[in-house]
């Protein structure tokens, strides 16, 4: 089954993690910029990153982007 990215779910799992991009910046050593150009779709997230962010918010690798 072929799957194609939608959009990015990494909102909504900051809020239900209680989290905000600069804690989750600092948490991974990154720039928050960078989280939010993910955030607004500028950017599709790079496989490690995705797992880094995935581990961090105790989520599904899955649930970071609406699958089509």
């Amino acid at each position: 089954m072929k799957y194609e990215l939608g959009r990015c779910l990494l909102n909504d799992r900051l809020h239900e993690s209680g989290m905000t991009v600069q804690e989750l910046a600092q948490t991974l050593q990154t720039k928050p910029e960078k989280l939010v150009d993910f955030i607004d779709n500028k950017r599709i997230m790079p496989l490690k990153s995705a797992i880094q962010i995935a581990a961090t918010l105790r989520c599904e690798v899955t649930q970071l982007y609406e699958l089509i």
